[in-house]
């Protein structure tokens, strides 16, 4: 059963989500809320939230930027200009006003498949990540990656056995926490290194075994060396 929270401050709009869901197996609506405040007894208990943006209490997306923990989020909104904001923020879906119940259900699909590798990598221990693109969920096992590089919003990972890295849209900083730490290291403000990959360590460069040579950061120098004298 999936638990679905509804947050939107149209009540027609809500009213439109109940008679879809009900449509649906295997999906618990919770509680159906005008305003993110409303919702917030709710949050521990979704599996998704079903959230619209232009709201008068909250920016539906500042709200889900505000959650430390937040569940899987489908957006639901009649404005397409924050569509790129919902992959930032690694939404499943985003659904633009008035959307069909085949729309939708294609997005409960596509929620269906992110809870999936979700249980999958908490019962992997750290060995997946998962990402959402713009067509399909992607799932990464982290034992391939040889390094990550950043490109302002977005990751380019570097695997065995791949010429063409993969491109996500992603932030460093989100990825460098989520990475298991004591298999990989942040050596740069765009580099992140798999430390089993390291052929030769300098203080100031990095030799990966397949030749790759990658600069270390000035800011990043004394705690990568501490680190090197740690292994």
């Amino acid at each position: 059963m999936i638990r679905l929270l509804a947050i939107d401050d149209e009540p027609l709009a809500l009213q439109l989500l109940e008679v879809y869901i009900k449509k649906i197996p295997g999906l618990q609506l919770l509680a159906t809320c005008t305003s993110p405040r409303e919702a917030q007894p709710w949050l521990d208990q979704a599996d998704a939230l079903l959230v619209d943006i232009n709201m008068p209490d909250i920016n539906g997306m500042d709200f889900v930027r505000s959650l430390e923990d937040p569940p899987l989020v489908i957006f639901t909104t009649a404005y397409a200009e924050y569509a790129v904001d919902g992959f930032r923020v690694n939404a499943v879906d985003y659904l633009l006003k008035p959307f069909s119940f085949n729309e939708f259900l294609d997005s409960i699909k596509k929620l269906e498949d992110r809870l999936s590798m979700k249980r999958a990598l908490d019962e992997s221990k750290g060995n997946f990540l998962c990402f959402n693109t713009a067509n399909h969920g992607l799932r990464i096992d982290t034992r391939r990656i040889r390094y990550i590089e950043g490109m302002g919003e977005y990751l380019k990972i570097h695997l065995d056995g791949e010429e063409a890295p993969v491109i996500v849209l992603y932030r460093m900083k989100n990825i460098a926490e989520e990475l298991p730490q004591e298999r990989f290291f942040r050596i740069h403000r765009s580099y992140i290194i798999a430390l089993d990959r390291v052929l030769e360590a300098r203080r100031n460069e990095v030799t990966l075994d397949d030749k790759t040579k990658l600069p270390v950061g000035e800011s990043y120098r004394e705690s990568w060396w501490e680190k090197m004298g740690r292994i």
